[in-house]
């Protein structure tokens, strides 16, 4: 037997060790969250980690521990998180991990580790996930502020998909200092349809996420590599075979040198690496087989229960693969392969019956006693064994019973596929439904919540399609009405057509007075209202508000709630708005539910923006965002509070602060709705701004450019108005015309400030734009907004002020906006109000104004508005500290030549500058005069080769 062939001497990576140390220095700093390093099996990724952790913990760094597993594939989730949670409870015990964390916040972290207790009973399985993934965030923020952390990942190819969820979250949201994730992964697994590959595009676009790769050794490292393992200094021409039949892999130079001195090079890379196992004695390369079978890491109480050896007979079977470092100790009585290639090659080398009877071997010893692996695990590992066993009975058993088990810990992508394989299992189990409690459909119904849960619409409604076509709906109708809303839901959320047909056809299938009704009426009402049926829509909210109230549910009445808000909120009834959400807003805290909480104070924000209330706006706002994380409710509520955060910074001119929280919030992946909702801030920002590339490119997905349907009063006249802003920022008032004639045509209008009179003051801009080129249309756009206008309310300050703009009192409208502290709507009505003094011949006036709004457009960089003030000034005169003074003319005379240099008469050049053709006329003799010329092509001529215009 020969002795350990791993190097006594750390050879190489210098660069890669320098690489990581860089990394973590800028980390220290806040600067980088995450190194990904990545390379080929055996080429070192594992001893290069420990040997930086190493390093880092003698300078007083906390590192932890995590690895993801083959077994991961199967449900076994959140693997990584929960070995290096393990450590940390073990290393300070629960009660001092949980007080790193918010109050409660221990109970996600049991669904992990029953350390920290009893798991909590938040039944909103659609948030439960997106807090434990904030439990984590806050875990790590926490334990940097003692002392630098390191948390290193290894072998993400093998990662689950919750898992890999939860690196990208971290990786996009952990900004806090001394904090760095190091994860490790196999560069040659990674096929093209492999899972991990879009999740390292995704961190590649992420700032502070580095990409390392580790290559292979070079000759010398290689030369030094074997005198370290062999103890003297190698011959030339071995260095040179051992170099070029291992290519490199240090793996593969420590399985040539275990072949002795002929260094020999078998048929396969599998073979070579069975080499040292080969090597061994046959009782032990029989334990090695069955310890395979249990996967990279097998208890030692198990492996003697699966094997049938007693604990001396296991230790003296096993010394000799410890001896020739095949296997290693771990921690908890535990051995691992040295490396899980080797595990890979003693696995594939189980013959079929074998590779069965081992399984089955397992999967009976844990079933037995469930302690024999860690308590997280049992579930999962009997699906896998049972599954690798082909006992179709038990296999269906413990893959519903592991399916359960993930749901539980908001795991809802490795639920999916156990659900599946149950559904796969089922016609060859004939008492299927008797073993597991649920029929099917029952099945179809679980697949498709938690494919839903976990993100997956297109899955979800395969399962839902599937279920619905094996009921009846006159034997099971209220079974059938929470699929058909279920389908609703997702239709919704990928902003397809049918919903409100769908959530119809549901009511017409519960009974009346019960909860069953109630939990349809309350999507169907909201779903109403958006559409701005809000007569229909109360009806509804009153009728279940009946229902709640005597089963006594109350989060279903905060539902119901909210809804009757966001229908005073479309008839402008503001104060009734803020009124009825402080309704549902108290019910949430009572109860305790963080989406009852988190949505009435999205709602409103809202609210108070439209009442003028920034300052209120705002605070609630930053608030609100608080209170999203803290119920994990991040990527639901918590984005739409953002996009609201967003519009008070955009409306009070902060559009550098609005930008970064639309960033922010569209790097979490928001819904589609969401997503569009931001959107379409950015874009109103870039439009003042003048980016039109990016405006276009908005107007494109959010579908405004392709005339995509769209059924909410919101959309249609938020997508209006973004694209008349786009016209007419491009010079196309009839385009814009057009689509202000469109938009009219709805049925459907609002008398929410934001909406229906903010479309209101921008149509009297469109038909003033107009009103030279399409005379009869602009005329005939203006009275139906006028007919528009007759019909909406006017309540609070932020309406009057756009009415205001809409009526043409400009002067009144500016002044409104100072008091409301919106500087983008005072310049631009301050602009309007000057053009309309300057055709009255009040140019004194209009200068006036001018001078008020110029500097307002400047901080802002609105660049078209700025464009339009200075314009209009050069026409009337009186803005000269915009204008670049000449030695040789006036900055009038300068206006008069540039319009001569246009071919342009002297009543032309008159309108144009609000001034008389006589005084023209004197401005040209004085211009002719200064440059020494006799005619006006004389003078534009001087003006180009003086460069007097530019």
């Amino acid at each position: 037997m020969r002795g350990r062939s791993v190097s006594p001497v750390f050879v190489g990576r210098e660069e890669e060790l320098a690489a990581l140390a860089e990394s973590f220095d800028e980390a220290i700093k806040g600067k980088v969250t995450a190194v990904l390093l990545g390379g080929e099996a055996g080429v070192g990724k594992t001893r290069l980690v420990q040997r930086f952790a190493a390093s880092r913990t003698a300078g007083g760094a906390h590192v932890l521990f995590g690895g993801c597993v083959e077994l991961s594939t199967e449900g076994l989730a959140y693997a990584p998180f929960t070995a290096a949670l393990r450590q940390l409870v073990r290393e300070q015990g629960p009660a001092a991990v949980a007080g790193l964390l918010p109050e409660g916040a221990e109970r996600d972290l049991a669904r992990l580790l029953p350390e920290f207790g009893e798991p909590s009973r938040d039944g909103e399985t659609e948030t439960g996930r997106a807090r434990l993934f904030e439990q984590f965030l806050s875990l790590l923020e926490r334990l940097a502020e003692h002392r630098p952390t390191i948390l290193v990942i290894e072998d993400i190819h093998w990662a689950d998909r919750s898992s890999r969820d939860l690196i990208a979250f971290l990786s996009r949201n952990l900004h806090t200092p001394q904090v760095l994730i190091v994860m490790t992964y196999r560069s040659d697994d990674l096929h093209r349809q492999h899972p991990l590959r879009p999740v390292l595009a995704e961190l590649g676009r992420v700032h502070g996420v580095h990409r390392l790769d580790l290559p292979r050794l070079s000759r010398d490292e290689v030369a030094q590599q074997m005198t370290a393992i062999l103890g003297r200094t190698p011959a030339y021409g071995k260095v040179d075979t051992v170099y070029e039949r291992s290519e490199g892999i240090p793996l593969f130079v420590e399985a040539m040198l275990e072949s002795g001195d002929e260094c020999t090079f078998p048929d396969s890379m599998q073979d070579l690496i069975l080499g040292c196992v080969e090597r061994l004695p046959e009782e032990t390369q029989r334990v090695l087989r069955v310890a395979a079978a249990g996967g990279n890491r097998v208890g030692h109480a198990l492996l003697a229960a699966v094997s049938g050896l007693s604990d001396v007979d296991l230790e003296t079977a096993l010394r000799p693969a410890i001896m020739g470092n095949v296997l290693q100790i771990a921690d908890s009585r535990a051995y691992v392969f040295r490396h899980s290639l080797i595990r890979e090659a003693v696995h594939d080398e189980l013959l079929p019956g074998e590779h069965q009877r081992l399984h089955s071997r397992f999967a009976e010893e844990i079933s037995k006693d469930r302690t024999l692996v860690p308590s997280d695990r049992a579930a999962v590992e009997l699906a896998h064994h049972w599954y690798g066993a082909r006992n179709d009975r038990w296999a269906l058993i413990s893959a519903w019973e592991a399916a359960r088990k993930s749901s539980k810990a908001f795991a809802y992508t490795e639920a999916v596929p156990l659900l599946e394989r149950v559904l796969t299992l089922w016609d060859r189990v004939p008492d299927a439904a008797e073993l597991i409690g649920c029929d099917h459909t029952g099945v179809l119904e679980r697949a498709s919540e938690a494919a839903n849960s976990g993100g997956d619409a297109d899955k979800a409604s395969k399962f839902v399609k599937a279920a619905l076509s094996q009921l009846d709906e006159t034997r099971e109708p209220g079974r059938v009405a929470q699929l058909i809303v279920r389908r609703a839901g997702l239709k919704n959320s990928k902003g397809q057509a049918g919903v409100i047909d769908d959530l119809r056809h549901a009511l017409r299938l519960v009974p009346e007075n019960s909860l069953d009704r109630a939990e349809v009426v309350t999507p169907l009402s909201r779903h109403l209202m958006l559409r701005g049926e809000i007569e229909e829509a109360n009806e509804l909210i009153i009728e279940g508000l009946r229902w709640v109230r005597e089963h006594g549910d109350r989060c279903l009445e905060g539902d119901l709630l909210m809804n009757r808000a966001l229908g005073h909120s479309l008839n402008g009834e503001i104060e009734s708005t803020i009124a009825v959400n402080e309704q549902a807003l108290a019910i949430g805290r009572e109860e305790g539910a963080g989406r009852l909480i988190t949505r009435a104070m999205g709602n409103n924000i809202d609210a108070l923006l439209d009442m003028g209330r920034q300052d209120d706006a705002l605070r609630m706002a930053e608030h609100g965002w608080t209170v999203a994380k803290k119920y994990g409710r991040l990527r639901g509520s918590g984005l739409f509070i953002a996009n609201n955060w967003a519009e008070v910074l955009e409306t009070l001119g902060r559009w550098d602060e609005a930008i970064e929280i639309v960033d922010t919030a569209l790097s979490h992946g928001p819904v589609l709705r969401t997503r569009y909702s931001l959107l379409r801030v950015r874009a109103d920002i870039a439009l003042a701004r003048g980016e039109l590339q990016l405006v276009e490119g908005i107007l494109a997905e959010v579908g405004v450019s392709k005339n995509r349907p769209e059924e909410f009063v919101q959309d249609i006249i938020s997508n209006a108005r973004l694209l008349i802003g786009w016209h007419l920022t491009r010079g196309e008032p009839g385009a814009a015309l057009g689509v202000a004639e469109q938009v009219l045509s709805q049925p459907k209008q609002s008398s929410k400030a934001m909406l229906g009179w903010r479309l209101l003051a921008l149509l009297r801009t469109v038909c003033d734009a107009a009103q030279d080129t399409e005379r009869e249309r602009a005329a005939a756009v203006r009275a139906q907004a006028a007919e528009v206008a007759a019909m909406l309310s006017v309540i609070g300050p932020v309406v009057e002020a756009y009415r205001l703009s809409y009526s043409g009192d400009f002067d009144a409208a500016a002044a409104a906006w100072e008091r409301l502290q919106r500087p983008h709507n005072q310049s631009k009505t301050l602009l309007r109000a000057a053009s309309v003094a300057a055709t009255a011949g009040d140019r004194e006036g209009a200068a006036v104004r001018l001078k008020a709004a110029l500097p307002l457009a400047k901080a802002l960089r609105a660049t078209p508005l700025v464009e339009e003030i200075e314009m209009l000034a050069r026409r009337v005169g009186g803005l000269q500290e915009a204008q670049e003074p000449s030695e040789l003319l006036t900055p009038r005379e300068l206006e008069v030549l540039r319009l001569v240099t246009q071919g342009r008469t002297n009543r032309d050049i008159a309108a144009e500058l609000f001034i008389s053709a006589k005084t023209v006329s004197v401005h040209v003799s004085n211009i002719l005069g200064k440059l020494g010329v006799t005619t006006r092509g004389e003078a534009a001529a001087a003006a180009h080769r003086l460069s007097l215009l530019s």
